[in-house]
C-alpha cells in the first residue's frame, strides 16, 4: 500500500524524487518541483536539472511581472460637450473635448477673450472650439458671459457622472512678475473665490471686471468649486493670463483619471451631482 504524500515526514527516509513518485503514485506533472528520471549517467542528469531549474525560474518570473502590472484603464470615447446657446443677445457654439491635444479654435469677436480661450486649450491640453456673435457693439459683457455659461455647461456634459476621475486640482502658474493660484474641485457644488486685484479697468479693449464674470459664470454651471488667489503681479495682461493658465492645468489634473480608482466615483458618497 502506497504512502500518502501528506503523511510524509522529514523522517521518512526518500533516497531519490524517483522513490518519492512511486511511493506516493503521484504523476510527475502534478508535482510542484521540476521532475527529473533517475540516471546513471550524473553529467546528464546534473544537465537536465539546470535545464529544468532554469525553466520554472523563467515561468515564475513571467508570472511575477504580470501579478505586478498595474490595473490598465482604457477610457471609452473621448469625453465631449457641445452646447449651443442662442438669445436675444449673443449667438453662442462651444464645443470642448476634454481629451484632445490643445487645439484652439475660438472667435468670439472679443480679441484678448480668444487669447484666453486659447491658454485653456493649450495648457489643459482640451480641445476647444468657440463661435460666437453679440452684441459687442453696447459692451463685452453679454458675450463673455454666455460664453462662460456654454463652456461649464459643454464640461457639464462632458464629465458625465465623473466616475474615476482625480476630481480636485490644484496649480499656480507664475508669468514675469505675476503669480496665479488656482484650487478646484468637480464637486457639483458651484462656488466661486476669486481675489485677483486687477490693478487696471481695461486690457485692450476688454474690461478686467468681466474676468471674474466669466469664472462666476462657468462656475455656474459646471457645478464647480472654484478658488482664485493673487499671489504676485502688477501688470493687468500677466495677471489675468496667470489666471487662465493656472485654470487650463489644474482643471487637467481634476478631469484626468486616477487609474488606481478603477472606475469608482472620487467621492465617500458614492455620487457627484449638482445638487
Amino acid at each position: 500500500m502506497s504512502t500518502p504524500i501528506r503523511s510524509l515526514s522529514l523522517s521518512t527516509p526518500i533516497s531519490s524524487p524517483c522513490t518519492l513518485l512511486r511511493k506516493t503514485l503521484v504523476k510527475p506533472e502534478s508535482l510542484p518541483f521540476p521532475y527529473i528520471p533517475c540516471f546513471r549517467d550524473s553529467k546528464l542528469k546534473s544537465r537536465l536539472i539546470l535545464t529544468s531549474m532554469a525553466s520554472l525560474n523563467s515561468h515564475m518570473t513571467e508570472a511575477n511581472s504580470v501579478a505586478a502590472a498595474p490595473p490598465q484603464q482604457s477610457p471609452s470615447a473621448c469625453r465631449i460637450g457641445e452646447v449651443r446657446r442662442v438669445t436675444k443677445e449673443t449667438n453662442v457654439h462651444v464645443k470642448i473635448n476634454l481629451d484632445g491635444s490643445g487645439i484652439s479654435d475660438s472667435c468670439t469677436g472679443v480679441p484678448f477673450l480668444d487669447h484666453m480661450l486659447d491658454q485653456l486649450a493649450s495648457h489643459g491640453l482640451f480641445d476647444v472650439h468657440v463661435k460666437a456673435s453679440g452684441d459687442i457693439h453696447i459692451d463685452d459683457h453679454h458675450t463673455n458671459e454666455d460664453i462662460a455659461l456654454a463652456i461649464g455647461t459643454a464640461l457639464l456634459q462632458a464629465l458625465g457622472d465623473r466616475k474615476g476621475i482625480n476630481r480636485f486640482g490644484h496649480f499656480s502658474a507664475p508669468l514675469d512678475e505675476a503669480a496665479i493660484e488656482v484650487i478646484l474641485d468637480l464637486s457639483g457644488r458651484p462656488h466661486l473665490s476669486c481675489d485677483l486685484s486687477i490693478p487696471t479697468e481695461r486690457v485692450g479693449t476688454y474690461d478686467t471686471q468681466l474676468v471674474e464674470h466669466f469664472f462666476q459664470s462657468l462656475v455656474n454651471t459646471s457645478g464647480m468649486t472654484l478658488h482664485i488667489r493673487r499671489l504676485a503681479g502688477k501688470n493687468s495682461h500677466h495677471i489675468i493670463e496667470a489666471t487662465f493658465k493656472a485654470f487650463a492645468r489644474a482643471l487637467r489634473q481634476a478631469t484626468e483619471f486616477d487609474l488606481r480608482r478603477h472606475g469608482s466615483i472620487p467621492s465617500s458618497k458614492g455620487v457627484l451631482s449638482r445638487s
